[in-house]
């Protein structure tokens, strides 16, 4: 749980950074890479990740501006890369606005209410559960995993 702001902006601009990176690691033709048949793939776990943004911060009192849930994942990855750094720079704006006071008020969340910094620490876990199913997935494609918690094999 987050109670200042400044420890939020330190592990959310690492927690982005890191995860942009993982999608600009996927290529056009991996879009569809799943690790089997109609399971998540690399795409959609990108897009979800781009809408995630919004959904969260929505649920925190941010107004972010997401792409709609309808949209189809796009097929070329540099647009997802786009969105996502759309939401970043908003999150960025969105931040601002925020007091460490804010952090310890309660929010209505997955029909519970709990603190907005506890939220906002959700919304990370949730974009690191998802970027690390998308390393597995990278590396099941053949493609470079990007180093963001340390090196990968592939700097070695």
């Amino acid at each position: 749980m987050y109670r200042k702001v400044e420890d939020y902006v330190e592990d959310w601009n690492a927690s982005a950074n890191g995860t942009l990176n993982v999608i600009k690691a996927i290529t056009n033709d991996k879009l569809d890479q799943a690790i089997v048949e109609g399971h998540s793939t690399l795409g959609w776990l990108a897009w979800h990740l781009v809408g995630s943004v919004g959904f969260f911060g929505g649920l925190s009192g941010l107004k972010i501006e997401v792409p709609a849930h309808t949209e189809p994942v796009p097929t070329d990855v540099t647009e997802i890369v786009a969105a996502y750094e759309k939401v970043m720079a908003s999150m960025e704006n969105e931040i601002a606005n925020l007091t460490d006071d804010s952090l310890t008020e309660r929010v209505p969340a997955f029909g519970t209410e709990i603190s907005r910094g506890k939220l906002l620490r959700t919304f990370i876990d949730h974009q690191t559960h998802h970027r690390g199913q998308m390393t597995v997935l990278l590396r099941q494609a053949g493609l470079a995993v990007p180093g963001v918690m340390g090196p990968t094999k592939e700097m070695q």
